[in-house]
């Protein structure tokens, strides 16, 4: 029986496998497994970086990691909220109707 691909292998593996294969086996594999950050306070970092850098594709999926990972939905609006004021309005905007989409597709 096939084995279900992962996330990384259904968006690029079969464009560019050796990064699917990296952020399977050392993101997700290595990094988001390090004990030192629980994987709730990796999911806030990530989705504040993402939230900054303006990268909404990649903050759709981690705002439902960061729920999966016990984040809060009112946690992740104070976030957006909180960014406005730091990385820009369009950015605190972004993020929370991405958000909204996220929340709403649950």
């Amino acid at each position: 029986m096939a084995q279900e691909q992962s996330r990384a292998q259904q968006l690029v593996g079969s464009i560019a496998p050796k990064l699917a294969e990296l952020t399977d086996e050392v993101l997700f594999g290595d990094v988001w497994a390090r004990p030192d950050l629980s994987r709730r306070d990796r999911s806030l970092i990530t989705v504040a970086a993402l939230t900054a850098l303006g990268r909404t594709d990649q903050l759709r999926s981690h705002l439902g990691l960061a729920l999966d990972n016990g984040v809060t939905r009112e946690e992740l609006a104070e976030l957006a909220t909180h960014l406005a004021f730091y990385a820009g309005w369009p950015a605190g905007m972004s993020a929370a109707t991405t958000l909204k989409q996220v929340v709403d597709e649950r």
